[in-house]
């Protein structure tokens, strides 16, 4: 008899959702960790491990904790993991993990970083010039800003601002038993790392919660000081948009308020702070024991980019780099003349960022450009993109801007670009407001020295944010493709205009078409692979959780098509189960930068297909935003796609880690012999021989992607 097929629905087939984002953040903290890492880069990969949490918890602990009050007792995902059992899995795994991250900061990082001159001193270890130093800056520039507030029958429990860091005073007041409690915020509004005098070749900081609690006597005169813990609550930021809004920027910036006075989700204590301390704050926070973390080591570091953002100390740091100017522009008479003459690819932040920013800011200055219209999901708070635009408007340019104002946790600068926008003559469009607008796209149309009217293009797979096109990897292409500009076009108009979702030549457009066209391919693939053609399937996303996505790859895995997938963040996939994924290949890369580009390519039996864009393969991007991925197909752009981009990144053997079947992850070491493939350092390399020889890389359009040889994966020591 035949096996019985297996049900690719099942539950033990999918990784759950919260604890594979949970061993990304385990990865970030294995580079601070990691001793080949310079110091002062190991000492931001904490400050990045903390900051995720912390976006963790309000966003996805927070939803956790609204579907815990509302009974909810089933998962969204394809494990169908019960609320109450994943939040179970999640307190132990943080519990561990921030133990690890304190062991690394207090035994590791720091006692290394003190001999290297960068010291962070506590209390005890201040010298008497620092106490003097410390004494008058708290006089001067700490105690203005200070409000200790009391909490009694007549001083009801302040409300704390989310994340925000704070002091819990237990006093005693003359001739009463019972101890009082108090409450001093540390201002946000000033630098977390008071910096203390010191020798040129040294760094010296207190931290402020540190300087506050020296001096709290001054805050409580009268009163005895008995006991001092720090604390931090974390809130619930997740809300849901009413659908029949009829404003919504006044929608969008009603509920951001309300996101600060979200539900308490985490409380942050000291590692010794007394039982009657942590039970006062949990009973006024209306938490329960499981939601209280105690952390042996400074509360909150993310105040360590402060210190990651000193001058000097080059040999602590990452080498410098310049980003790569691109022959394309820089030997062309303007951007239009560098567009026309062929579509153009830059990988940042090898390549430089200024070609976008200078691609709009030409658009801006330009008389011939009749119109620009771009999309804003996040960008910088001094952007110069935004600021072109504004001189656009000025100018009398027909300008519009897709604003997306629920951008998650940039909503209030959104809403200030918005306003600003407007102001200055701007059309500016809110998108949908069921969807997201997360397409990165921008389109000039210019009247040309032909007369001829042309429009130009930009996709990107990263944001229009100079600031974080130096630290996420993203590519983006320049064209003026007909097809392109009229499906560009096109897109605009639905956004503006609100209209049904047009046919579309080139740009594969979601909701609407993109998880049909991805799985249509991988089936492709399957076929092609039953039929005994070539096949193969390579990918890079951020992430993978759509259960039609990963049955489609199974179904593929099943037919025998070879899969490669590097997925930086959350993955649903058990790679290499028997008889359901034993051809899937899946790593994550974890380095310098941050991987952020998406990639699709489909081998189609020697005529290889290669899409990139703004889509990741997860439900809220194939399903709840409009996400633009776009075909490379210039032959150059293409062998550089499939011989650089995506052969490097899956040959990485010194920062990636492979996804094992039980959802856990190993380090890639390479075979014996071999020299370590570290991707992100070849791509530096790769763009400053470009730019020395000033001329592109030439290749030719492969028939396959080149087979990369598999490196084992080790557990790390």
């Amino acid at each position: 008899m035949p096996p019985d097929p297996i049900d690719l629905d099942h539950p033990s087939l999918y990784i759950n959702r919260e604890l594979s984002w949970l061993e990304f953040n385990r990865r970030v903290l294995e580079e601070a960790r990691d001793p080949s890492v310079p110091l002062l880069e190991r000492l931001k990969f904490l400050a990045i491990f903390s900051g995720n949490l912390d976006e963790f918890f309000m966003v996805r602990v927070g939803g956790l904790h609204q579907k815990i009050r509302t009974g909810i007792t089933h998962s969204s995902g394809g494990d169908h993991t019960p609320p109450a059992d994943q939040m179970r899995r999640i307190s132990e795994l943080v519990r561990e993990m921030v133990g690890e991250q304190s062991r690394c900061l207090n035994e590791d990082v720091l006692p290394a970083l003190a001999k290297k001159g960068v010291v962070i001193r506590d209390a005890i270890n201040l010298t008497a010039a620092d106490a003097k130093h410390v004494q008058q800056q708290f006089k001067s520039q700490i105690f203005p800003v200070l409000t200790p507030l009391a909490t009694d029958p007549a001083h009801p429990f302040p409300h704390l601002l989310n994340k925000s860091l704070n002091l819990a005073v237990m006093l005693h007041r003359p001739n009463l038993d019972e101890p009082e409690f108090a409450v001093v915020q540390v201002p946000s509004v000033l630098q977390r790392m008071l910096p203390l005098p010191s020798d040129p070749n040294t760094a010296a900081f207190v931290p402020l919660e540190v300087a506050i609690r020296l001096h709290l006597p001054v805050l409580f005169p009268g009163l005895t000081i008995e006991r001092v813990v720090a604390f931090r609550v974390t809130r619930d930021s997740e809300f849901e948009l009413d659908e029949d809004v009829e404003d919504l920027l006044r929608a969008i910036e009603e509920n951001v308020k309300q996101r600060r006075r979200g539900e308490a989700v985490r409380l942050e204590l000291e590692a010794d702070a007394p039982p009657e301390v942590e039970q006062f704050l949990t009973q006024v926070l209306d938490l329960s024991a499981d939601d209280v973390y105690r952390v042996p080591a400074l509360l909150d570091l993310t105040g360590l980019f402060q210190i990651h953002g000193l001058p000097g100390f080059p040999d602590l740091r990452d080498p410098p780099f310049t980003p790569a100017l691109v022959k394309e522009f820089t030997t062309a008479p303007s951007p239009w003349a560098a567009i026309r003459a062929k579509d153009i690819l830059l990988h940042h932040p090898y390549e430089s960022f200024k070609h976008v920013v200078d691609f709009i800011d030409s658009a801006a200055g330009d008389e011939r450009v009749l119109a620009i219209k771009q999309t804003l999901y996040r960008t910088s708070s001094d952007s110069a993109i935004v600021q072109a635009l504004l001189r656009a408007a000025d100018k009398g340019k027909q300008v519009t801007a897709v604003v997306e104002l629920k951008a998650r946790l940039d909503e209030e600068r959104n809403i200030q670009w918005a306003k600003m926008l407007e102001k200055a003559g701007v059309h500016v469009v809110f998108g949908f407001v069921g969807l997201k607008t997360h397409c990165k796209v921008a389109l000039v149309v210019r009247r040309d020295e032909d007369n001829t009217i042309r429009r130009y293009v930009h996709l990107s797979t990263g944001n229009y944010n100079p600031q974080t096109a130096r630290l996420y990897t993203d590519l983006c292409l320049f064209t003026c493709n007909p097809d392109v500009a009229d499906d560009a076009t096109l897109l605009f108009n639905h956004l503006t205009g609100n209209s049904a979702t047009p046919q579309f030549r080139k740009l594969v457009v979601a909701p609407a078409r993109m998880q049909p066209f991805m799985i249509e391919r991988i089936e492709r693939e399957a076929a092609n692979q039953r039929a005994g053609k070539k096949s193969r399937i390579a990918v890079k996303v951020n992430g993978l959780l759509e259960p039609a996505i990963v049955k489609a790859l199974y179904r593929a895995s099943q037919a025998g098509v070879p899969i490669e997938i590097v997925c930086r963040g959350i993955c649903a996939l058990r790679p290499g189960l028997p008889g359901v994924s034993e051809t899937v290949r899946v790593i994550s890369v974890v380095d310098r930068f941050l991987e952020h580009s998406r990639i699709f390519y489909f081998e189609n039996d020697g005529t290889p297909e290669v899409y990139v864009g703004s889509a990741d393969w997860m439900d809220r991007n194939l399903s709840r935003r409009v996400e633009v991925v776009f075909p490379v197909e210039q032959a150059d752009l293409k062998a550089r796609m499939i011989d650089e981009v995506l052969a490097i990144s899956l040959a990485d053997t010194a920062k990636a880690r492979q996804l094992l079947p039980d959802g856990t992850y190993q380090r890639v070491t390479p075979e014996a012999g071999q020299t370590p493939v570290r991707s992100q350092t070849r791509f530096l390399e790769l763009a400053a021989e470009a730019e020395r020889r000033q001329s592109a890389l030439t290749t030719t359009v492969p028939t396959t992607l080149k087979p990369v040889k598999k490196p084992r994966a080790k557990k790390p020591s």
